[in-house]
């Protein structure tokens, strides 16, 4: 199985990248952009899961490493490879 674990900053979190990435936009002449958030794909390959097995290895990978759940939350997306 395939995974895609996308982890974003908490709505609240101040997002300095996406602030800096906006006002770049914005530079270049891409107006009309009122806000960019910032944040991380990770990639994992998965050996012989079930799809449960595989969604609880990913919570449990997400809340001890991949994401810090003081300021960001994640959400992943599982696909057969």
């Amino acid at each position: 199985m395939k995974a895609n674990v996308y982890v974003t900053l908490k709505e609240e979190v101040l997002d300095p990248q996406g602030e800096a990435v906006r006002r770049a936009l914005d530079s270049l002449g891409f107006a009309g952009v009122k806000k960019v958030r910032v944040g991380k794909l990770i990639e994992i390959d998965l050996d012989g899961s079930t799809s449960k097995d595989a969604e609880t290895k990913l919570r449990a990978m997400c809340e001890k490493l991949l994401a810090n759940p003081i300021v960001e939350d994640f959400d992943f997306e599982l696909e057969a490879s």
